[in-house]
């Protein structure tokens, strides 16, 4: 099996709607080339972001088909297929499989909160459907459970499941999965304003929201990092830390499709249940932006 090993900067690409709802795939093909021109190191389908839980069987696919046309083979592509149903997992897994995807992304099941055994024969018996790599996504502050560094541990014996994206927030968590999981196992931050503590603590990568808006200072955060350049990648990062701040103020991701839309990239778009933010995070979201030079 071949591993891809993803690192560096990687979008959590986000899904354009037209007022109709329907899917923008005109401003998907310009975003991804955004994407790709600033840097980004891979990129995402259908995560968190991408708005995959508004999103029917037959949009995600052809929006991660889409995803993968538009890289034209620049950039890896990770396909989000999580899903509290180990069914409904393993279907998208095969789809993504079919179209060549580079590997999977599965977030940990959520609201049927499964027991730590429950969680290991999920990933355990989607792991049996794909030959592909497959990281694993641990935010609990979605899903309600946790992945413990036990179950981790386990999971990452399994030959196909290669790494973590690693949502918790917890600084101590890579120092400790690294030393469960041994040096191969990848360890990918899922939360922007830690990108560089989380490289610094043994991370590979940021799968990121705000890297939808600053590519290439993303990409050149990690590019100095990996280089040994920490002043320049310290500074990088105290710049950006107002944008990653405000883009989480509201609901993921109807921020970052508001910042998105202030600099002509798309509109801000929703599908219900979520909304667009408040007039009083539209500002701040105007203040950040224009203190970067972005409008």
């Amino acid at each position: 099996m071949v591993k891809t090993k993803f690192k560096g900067s990687i979008p959590a690409v986000i899904t354009p709607f037209n007022d109709n709802e329907d899917i923008n795939f005109e401003q998907l093909e310009k975003h991804i080339d955004f994407l790709i021109s600033g840097g980004s190191h891979g990129l995402v389908s259908c995560g968190t972001t991408g708005e995959s839980p508004t999103l029917s069987h037959d949009e995600h696919k052809s929006v991660t088909e889409a995803i993968l046309k538009f890289a034209n083979g620049k950039v890896p592509v990770m396909s989000g297929c999580g899903s509290n149903s180990t069914k409904e997992s393993i279907e998208l897994v095969r789809h993504s499989e079919k179209i060549g995807v580079d590997a999977i992304l599965l977030v940990s099941p959520y609201y049927n909160k499964p027991t730590q055994e429950g969680l290991f024969e999920h990933f355990n018996s989607i792991s049996k459907a794909t030959s592909l790599p497959i990281y694993l996504y641990n935010i609990p502050g979605r899903s309600v459970v946790n992945i413990n560094i036990e179950t981790m541990k386990r999971l990452s014996e399994i030959e196909n499941i290669v790494g973590v994206k690693d949502a918790t927030s917890d600084l101590s968590l890579p120092l400790e999965t690294r030393i469960e999981c041994g040096n191969e196992f990848v360890l990918l931050s899922g939360e922007d304003a830690t990108f560089l503590s989380f490289l610094i603590s043994g991370g590979s990568g940021c799968i990121s929201v705000s890297a939808n808006v600053i590519p290439s200072l993303y990409s050149k955060l990690y590019n100095f990092w990996s280089k040994g350049l920490i002043s320049e990648a310290m500074e990088i990062n105290n710049k950006i830390f107002p944008l990653n701040k405000v883009l989480f103020e509201e609901t993921s991701p109807a921020p970052v499709k508001y910042a998105l839309s202030l600099m002509g990239k798309c509109n801000s778009k929703l599908r219900l249940p979520l909304v667009d933010v408040n007039k009083s995070t539209k500002e701040k979201i105007k203040r950040v932006l224009s203190s970067l030079n972005i409008i």
